[in-house]
């Protein structure tokens, strides 16, 4: 018999909250997670607004040394895993924790604390450096702490595929749980971007929104005003577990890793390929992977950021791939509530399109008030809508032309 991946827990620490009601909630309601940057003195910036996660308490959640040691996405991280298997009912790895895996990525790791360990050097001489300096700047860290906190003993592994990094995690963790190499794994991204190098280095590649005098409005995905995205910080880790080692143990299953496609497109560092080729080949092997035809598809969740490049883009590859089904499948972005996450945003976005499976209402583009006439495709402006999903396509795509697309199904 063939061997299923389902999500039994999620744990999302995210700008729109911390934990599963309140960031659904947030989503069906269409709030905003995005606010003028507090963490650090950004008047200097051209962006001076980001999505910040609010009321997150390392010391609280780890203790005082062991979250001084870590950088703040290996705290992300690491509570994150906590709030997922909390939210599975699990209390420890798999009867044989060989077949536990953690599978959990960043894309710019402890950058933050690499600036900040800098500044001190230059000031005090290396001496003065953080003696846990090193790992906290290195992203396998993250997998690492998670696995030894939970004693999984099996694969280990921090994806880096930029903003595709959460999506790979979830889709190679299910690969393996299919394949029989595990039984569990907690996979997903952690991100914690937001300093003057990240922020002042995606301003000099012209990616970010400088909406400065609207932040809550900054993030216009399919719409005529977008100007960049908007940077986000936090972790989404999912507990994807073999379907009978699932039900054996009575879990609650939020649905079906049914999919999962990836491509290259091998084209430019930042752009993505004519008629994005790469996003139409990566949606089409997801579909190919579940055993899907495009018109059994109720939702798909956009990795639209909000770039004038993008976001046509991926419409394009969109309307390709599902034909004359195009203009009827709603394709809505939730980045325009979260901002964009980074390694963490293709696993929260899964987790949408769970959540949309359980509540049965399809989440808003907010900010959509001028749509991109080209577009055509209904893009669920502004408000949640109820609504039957039963399956659901997820996309992320990365800088470099990675590409991962999930298809989730509801059991």
């Amino acid at each position: 018999m063939q061997r299923r991946a389902v999500v039994t827990g999620l744990g999302l620490i995210t700008p729109c909250g911390i934990g599963v009601e309140p960031f659904r909630q947030a989503i069906d309601q269409g709030r905003s997670g995005i606010g003028p940057i507090k963490c650090f003195d950004a008047s200097n910036l051209q962006t001076r607004f980001a999505g910040e996660v609010r009321d997150f308490d390392p010391i609280g959640a780890l203790g005082r040394k062991e979250a001084r040691r870590m950088d703040r996405f290996q705290q992300f991280a690491m509570v994150g895993a906590e709030l997922a298997m909390e939210d599975a009912g699990l209390s420890g790895p798999p009867a044989d924790p060989s077949r536990g895996a953690v599978i959990i990525g960043s894309s710019v790791a402890g950058l933050a604390a690499a600036q900040e360990e800098h500044t001190r050097a230059l000031a005090r001489g290396p001496g003065a450096i953080h003696p846990f300096f090193i790992l906290q700047v290195l992203s396998n860290m993250a997998p690492s702490y998670v696995s030894i906190r939970w004693g999984f003993r099996g694969l280990n592994l921090a994806p880096n595929s930029a903003c595709a990094t959460g999506a790979h995690a979830i889709g190679e963790a299910a690969r393996r749980i299919r394949s029989g190499e595990i039984d569990v794994a907690l996979a997903g991204g952690a991100e914690a971007p937001l300093c003057m190098m990240a922020i002042g280095g995606f301003n000099q590649l012209r990616a970010l929104s400088t909406r400065n005098d609207d932040p809550e409005g900054a993030c216009r995905p399919f719409d005529a005003a977008r100007d960049g995205f908007v940077m986000s910080e936090g972790a989404a880790i999912v507990v994807v577990e073999e379907l009978d080692h699932a039900r054996n143990r009575g879990a609650r299953i939020y649905g079906e890793v049914a999919g999962y496609g990836t491509s290259a497109d091998a084209y430019h560092v930042t752009a993505p390929a004519p008629e994005h080729r790469g996003g139409r080949e990566c949606m089409e092997a997801a579909l190919r992977d579940a055993g899907l035809s495009p018109s059994e598809i109720d939702y798909v969740n956009a990795h639209a950021a909000g770039t004038p490049t993008g976001d046509p883009l991926e419409v394009e590859a969109f309307r390709a791939v599902f034909g004359h089904r195009a203009a009827s499948i709603p394709m809505s972005s939730t980045k325009s509530m979260t901002g964009h996450m980074l390694a963490a945003a293709g696993a929260a976005e899964a987790a949408v399109c769970l959540l949309a499976m359980q509540s049965g209402r399809i989440p808003p583009t907010i900010n959509l008030t001028d749509p991109d006439p080209k577009s055509g495709v209904d893009h669920v402006p502004l408000v949640s809508r109820p609504a039957q999903i039963r399956t659901a396509v997820s996309n992320s795509f990365g800088f470099g032309g990675t590409n991962a697309t999930l298809v989730l199904r509801a059991l």
